[in-house]
């Protein structure tokens, strides 16, 4: 008999995180999510370029690491090899030790961009005042020889990263940023190899004999310094991170067998005993087991005043022990702590992508092969129809467009400011679960408040016993407190704590019931016994009329009513306050001030709900009571109907459907895990100004991002252009390929140094101006980037202009060939020691060049109808014939040149 095999069972997707290796620019994102987001299994993956890191969501029953390591090989990049897992219990890794391996691996990789960029440049200011400065005895082209065997070396080295890359990406039939770099730094190469190897096939084609060498080798020492520039300050995007591990302990006292010794925080183990003395740290999470002190938590609440700890108290590893001594037992060590996982939330914050940068991949994906293609359309024209020397102004132009169009900014403009922007939030209890969840806070305009625990202290505590006639206030305590004995709820706890100080609430209860935003029941001392809302009373049968007078007293002072019946009958109520939070009226203030709607959401009785409204600022009309778990979920959608984008706040498990409902979830963070888990921005310590500088956080950190993507769109579109020679007809301005990577790595620095300006704001509770922005401000916040590209532009028209200003300010010489290449005047006249710019028009019908017998360096060659330009020097007076090669290839002569005392 053959019986079907059971289906399997479904597997839940696992996360995957891959260190890549050979990034550089947006399009290298784009390529590698698509390479992944095509194995069969994966559900989701994003890239970072800021981490380097591919965060992937996959089916483990289609697909693991291998699968994936596969994918981003197919791609064209490589995969860093895995850290050597932690070790569960006693050999637990501590949290610095993968932090630490990657920092001293880019540090060394740092170490060797920077001897790159120092020996690129270094040479190709050699070669430059070689091939510039004035040379009488040896000839160009044997300094060009010269120069071809280190300018080879050079290109090979320092350029091998880029031909690397460029190679594995063009064989999958892609193309990046590193294929701009290497396309165009080759092509300058090889046009001067060609030069200097075969100069007579240059001549013969009518070309200049000038050489690129110093050009391709700046620009590669330009671009790999603004890597290394690039590199260092993505480091300090890190530092939020480094900090928080740096928080924690290193060693522990731990007891054994009475016996007390430091050992490393390694070898901690769950269960252990632990003696933290007064100024030290706690090692690990757990709880207190024997003395008391006071706990400095204020790197984890920001609450600067210590908390009291003693026997049954949690404490968290890291927190600062301040007075007194005591012994505490080990509950979570290692990646199971608050800190690590607290560390972990930042690092997947930090990893993550706004939907922001969406359009910035869509454009990467096509930009690459776009540029290439505009690159070689402008050398095309130029060479067909531009003035001589086209082909100079040809390669030029390539070269500019290719370097000047490397995506490398668009590619780190979010990435950069959600790291620092989640870090910066980190430091200040705000952890933010992604870059969706901080684009989403920067979108609001409503915030709807939660009451016990958000706005109050969420302790709340018994202030009134009142009992209907023929019970005592001590038989309606009793009975409430036995039965609310099974109670989770704080109202429960708080009528628990009342009675046990009296010795109360120990009578046993049977068939307890709870009844969701209700309240309980049960049978106690054969009575049936309800505790609850005047609405399950009501449900129930019971009439709670004579006890309305002074549920209403109580609910006008703010404190929660609780009824309770005997037997279908009124007995009595009792009045809960939970104490609003001293800073809650600052908040909701922060908050209204800032343009955003306030509400106030609650289960309690209405009056109680505008009671506690009153005094933090709500108006009346914002507040929604007498709401049930369930229903305020309802409440949200309602709100998102109208248009409105809402933010949730609150601390409880009855808040979890609400957080996860709407636009944006805030937990506080003393509040329920599953509400943190619902939650998209986490608030620890549970200040409810946090909830203003969670905002405003976001709108700093929306502004930098929308700040470096027009920064790098702008560059681009009106950079693009410049290079293919759009200047050239009106002001006979070109691009010179090294000013186009100066800029090149300019934008790319300062899109990293204009996210780290979040380092600077302010968003201690209480410290925040969460304000409405004016024009002013918009200028203000972009000023920044203006600074940085008027420095720019000083440092590219500095150059251009001192170019010119020599030029200008030498004496100028204009001659004329005729037919035969003859000169007209014939005498060329100079004066010796001084520069002249010599301009001579070949007024010829073919390609002429004229050179100068014994001076190895005066060389010019002009096409038909073309004026062709040298700066002349000669430091020795005399006659030099000035000679012409004919289209046979004779020499002939053509002119003198008199050089005067």
């Amino acid at each position: 008999m053959n019986t079907a095999s059971p289906a399997p069972l479904p597997t839940r997707p696992i996360e995957i995180v891959l260190p890549i290796e050979g990034m550089t620019c947006a399009s290298c994102v784009n390529r590698i999510e698509r390479f992944l987001k095509k194995t069969p299994g994966v559900a989701e993956a994003a890239v970072n370029l800021a981490t380097e890191k591919a965060t992937v969501l996959v089916d483990p029953g289609m697909a693991g690491r291998d699968e994936l390591v596969k994918a981003v090989e197919a791609a064209g990049y490589e995969v860093r090899a895995e850290a050597p897992a932690a070790v569960a219990g006693a050999q637990a890794a501590q949290l610095g030790d993968e932090m630490s391996a990657e920092d001293i691996e880019r540090e060394k990789a740092l170490r060797e961009t920077l001897r790159q960029s120092a020996v690129a440049i270094g040479a190709s200011l050699l070669f430059m005042a070689a091939m510039f400065l004035p040379q009488t005895a040896v000839s160009m082209m044997d300094i060009n020889k010269l120069i071809l065997l280190p300018a080879t070396a050079l290109q090979a080295w320092a350029g091998a990263r880029f031909y690397r890359s460029a190679w594995r990406a063009g064989r999958h039939g892609g193309a990046t940023m590193d294929t701009l770099v290497a396309v165009g730094t080759s092509a300058a190469w090889a046009y001067s190899a060609v030069v200097t190897l075969w100069p007579e096939v240059v001549h013969r084609a009518g070309l200049r004999t000038e050489t690129y060498f110093d050009s391709a080798t700046i620009i590669l020492g330009l671009i790999l310094l603004g890597k290394w520039l690039e590199g260092r300050a993505k480091g300090r995007t890190t530092g939020a991170i480094r900090r928080l591990i740096g928080l924690q302990a290193t060693t522990a006292r731990r007891i054994r067998n009475g016996v007390e010794e430091d050992v490393e925080l390694a070898l901690v183990v769950p269960g252990d005993l632990l003696r933290v003395r007064p100024g030290y740290k706690i090692p690990v999470d757990g709880v207190v087991a024997e003395g008391s002190s006071a706990v400095d938590e204020s790197m984890l609440t920001g609450e600067p005043i210590p908390a009291t700890k003693t026997a049954g108290d949690e404490v968290i590893g890291a927190t600062l022990n301040t007075t007194g001594s005591f012994i505490m037992r080990a509950t979570r060590v290692g990646r199971d702590t608050a800190l690590a996982r607290i560390v972990d939330l930042v690092q997947r914050a930090q990893g993550s992508k706004a939907p922001i940068q969406r359009m910035a991949d869509q454009i990467s994906a096509v930009f690459v092969p776009a540029v290439l293609g505009v690159a070689a359309l402008t050398f095309a024209i130029w060479f067909l129809a531009g003035p001589e020397p086209r082909i100079t102004l040809a390669l030029t132009a390539f070269i500019g467009v290719v370097i000047i169009a490397c995506p490398c900014a668009m590619g780190l403009a979010t990435p950069t400011a959600i790291m620092v922007g989640t870090g910066k939030g980190a430091e200040t209890g705000i952890l933010v679960r992604g870059g969706e969840a901080l684009e989403a806070a920067g979108r609001i305009d409503t915030v709807v408040l939660d009451k016990t625990g958000t706005l109050t202290l969420g302790k709340p505590a018994v202030t009134a016993i009142v009992a209907a006639q023929g019970f005592d206030e001590a038989r309606v305590l009793d009975l409430a407190a036995s039965l609310e004995t099974g109670s989770e709820h704080p109202l429960g706890e708080a009528i628990v704590r009342r009675a046990r100080e009296q010795e109360l609430g120990f009578a046993k209860a049977e068939g307890f019931e709870a009844i969701v935003g209700r309240g309980v029941s049960g049978v106690i001392d054969s009575v049936s016994v309800i505790v609850g809302s005047r609405r399950l009373l009501a449900e129930r049968g019971a009439d709670v009329a004579a006890l309305e007078e002074a549920a209403a007293a109580q609910a006008a002072n703010g404190a929660t009513v609780v009824f309770v019946a005997v037997d279908g009958q009124a007995a009595g109520m009792v009045a809960v306050s939970d104490p609003v939070k001293a800073e809650s009226a600052e908040a909701v203030r922060g908050l209204r001030d800032a343009g955003l709607e306030v509400w106030l959401l609650t289960g309690d009785a209405r009056v109680t709900a505008e009671a506690v409204a009153r005094q933090v600022g709500i108006d009346a009309g914002h507040v929604i009571a007498e709401v049930l778990p369930e229903d305020k979920d309802a409440v949200i959608e309602r709100l998102q109907a109208e248009g409105h984008k809402v933010a949730m706040v609150g601390d409880g498990i009855n808040d979890a459907p609400a957080l996860a409902r709407a636009d944006l979830g805030v937990a506080i963070g003393t509040g329920a895990d599953v509400a943190i888990e619902a939650s998209d921005i986490t608030l620890v310590g549970g200040d409810p100004r946090l909830v203003g500088s969670a905002i405003a956080l976001s709108r700093a950190t929306l502004r930098v991002i929308r700040q470096n993507l027009f920064w790098a769109f702008a560059y681009n579109v009106l950079l693009i252009p410049i290079a293919m020679g759009v200047l050239y007809p009106a002001f006979g301005v070109t691009l010179n390929p090294a000013l186009a990577a100066g800029a090149m790595a300019l934008s790319s620095v300062s899109v990293v140094t204009n996210s780290l300006r979040l380092r600077g704001v302010d968003v201690r509770p209480g410290k925040t101006v969460l304000q409405r922005r004016g024009p002013l401000g918009v200028v203000r916040d972009g000023a920044f980037l203006l600074i940085v590209g008027a420095i720019g532009l000083t440092l590219a028209g500095g150059v251009l202009a001192a170019d010119g200003a020599i030029d200008a300010t030498l004496p100028r010489v204009a001659v004329r060939a005729t037919s035969g290449g003859m000169l007209e005047p014939a005498d060329i006249t100079l004066k010796a020691g001084a520069w002249t710019v010599v301009e001579l028009q070949n007024g010829d019908s073919v390609v002429r060049d004229w050179m100068v017998d014994g001076v190895a360096n005066v060389e010019l060659v002009a096409r038909p109808g073309q004026t062709a330009r040298v700066r002349v020097v000669l430091d020795k007076p005399g006659t030099y014939t000035v000679m012409s090669t004919d289209a046979s290839g004779r020499s002939m002569m053509a002119g003198k040149l008199v050089v005067t005392p």
